[in-house]
């Protein structure tokens, strides 16, 4: 399931993405997101099986940063 075709919680709780998904998103590989995230460039959540997760807002956030950036230097 990508970002993009999940539904939004209904009990307003955030929507967690996974590696690949916020991958997907910057168009890099998921083990670029985890450098990531192992930096503190990018938070993560951890689950009870030690997977990370990522909050929804949080990376649009930094995609939008990175977006404007980019903007601007050109």
């Amino acid at each position: 399931m990508t970002a993009s075709t999940q539904q939004p919680r209904q009990n307003g709780q955030e929507q967690l993405l996974t590696p690949g998904e916020v991958a997907a998103l910057f168009r890099v590989d998921p083990k670029t997101v985890t450098r990531w995230a192992t930096a503190g460039r990018i938070g993560s959540i951890r689950t009870p099986g030690g997977h990370r997760r990522f909050r929804e807002s949080e990376v649009r956030t930094l995609l939008a940063e990175l977006t404007n950036d980019v903007n601007r230097s050109v």
